[in-house]
């Protein structure tokens, strides 16, 4: 049985997610606007990843006999002005996510619920790869994005991203 709280945090994480694919939805529209169509395909695909992330945490607490409750999704308030600024923001946003995930393993651990503790394991490392993909794009845009060439180069190189559906299966 699911503490109550670790419940209450995993619930808002679902939330949280789906924040998260919103937010990432803008920033992909800011880039299509832009005429960067890889830079958008990049961000198109971490909405899809977040809103994976959302369902796994649904699934989870719906195996473990848990109602979820979802909650209005705010409107993203990152305002973009520069090329990079959603990179930025994407690494800032990334970070906040792993605080919250830190923190509901954290009060998983004060209740010994190990089996959430095993479950967010996943999350800890995806958190671990996201940041490194937000700060890898942040050095790439930095080395080459400010020349013309170089970003049309980066941005061509986005578009081949795929998508690929999250490792974790609960069932």
């Amino acid at each position: 049985m699911l503490n109550e709280k670790v419940s209450a945090l995993l619930n808002d994480q679902i939330n949280k997610e789906l924040y998260s694919a919103y937010l990432y939805l803008d920033f992909s529209n800011y880039y299509k606007n832009k005429g960067l169509d890889g830079y958008a395909n990049w961000f198109d695909i971490q909405a899809k990843e977040e809103m994976d992330h959302a369902m796994l945490f649904m699934k989870y607490l719906q195996n473990n006999d848990h109602a979820v409750t979802l909650e209005a999704i705010a409107k993203p308030d990152k305002e973009l002005k520069e090329f990079s600024d959603a990179l930025h923001a994407s690494l800032e946003h990334e970070r906040y996510v792993t605080s919250l995930i830190h923190h509901i393993y954290e009060t998983a651990a004060d209740v010994k619920d190990y089996r959430t503790m095993q479950f967010l394991d996943w999350f800890i490392d995806e958190q671990g790869e996201e940041e490194k993909n937000a700060m890898d794009m942040i050095t790439r845009f930095e080395l080459f994005g400010t020349d013309p060439k170089g970003l049309y180069m980066l941005d061509n190189e986005y578009k081949s991203r795929v998508y690929s559906a999250p490792s974790l299966t609960l069932d």
